[in-house]
């Protein structure tokens, strides 16, 4: 049912593929700032776990766990996070939110990597749980409406293609590299947002 095809010259799953579409339409929707964009998240999400347990990447496997929970949170706070409870405008981090981001990356990753060394069989223990680590970050930021969601997103993202080859998984390896381009785009828009211009 998910056997591996060959698709422009790359060996995927409908599962995979499946889960690049929804995920594209996911960052095209973010970009846009559509509430709707945390429906495809959570939809994504489910089926990248699968693909990322097929693939032995628990860090990753988790993480969409933790993106779906963040994704109802985030999907909440884009229509009532706000000032009395209306929807949320983009803003910037503050310097100390910068060094509070950054610290919380270090330590989760530390953590992380960890437990994927010592539980579970993984052969990328701590490139999967910095990536990890830094993607909940990520989420964190985007679901706040914070410009720098994308910079952590574009950092992430180009480690992932890297990470994506060795693992086998081209599409997605192209998929990210696709996001690394989108996440260029996103920055630009929501910095233009968050200066008020159109």
């Amino acid at each position: 049912m998910n056997e591996s095809f060959v698709l422009l010259g790359l060996a995927t799953t409908p599962l995979e593929l499946t889960a690049l579409v929804l995920s594209v339409i996911t960052v095209v929707l973010n970009i846009r700032q559509t509430h709707w964009a945390w429906l495809f998240a959570i939809i994504s999400s489910a089926v990248y776990g699968i693909v990322f347990f097929n693939a032995r990447l628990y860090g990753d496997m988790g993480l969409q766990g933790v993106f779906i929970a963040v994704s109802v949170w985030g999907w909440y706070q884009w229509l009532y996070g706000g000032e009395q409870h209306s929807p949320l405008v983009v803003t910037r981090s503050s310097a100390r939110g910068w060094i509070g981001g950054i610290a919380g990356w270090l330590l989760l990753f530390a953590a992380i990597g960890y437990a994927l060394r010592t539980l579970t069989d993984t052969d990328v223990p701590h490139i999967d749980g910095f990536l990890t680590a830094g993607s909940l970050l990520g989420q964190l930021l985007l679901s706040r409406k914070k410009v720098e969601n994308w910079i952590v997103w574009i950092v992430v993202d180009v480690l992932y293609v890297g990470l994506y080859i060795h693992k086998d998984l081209h599409a997605t390896a192209v998929l990210y590299a696709a996001f690394v381009v989108m996440a260029c785009f996103g920055w630009r828009a929501w910095v233009r947002a968050a200066d008020g211009k159109p």
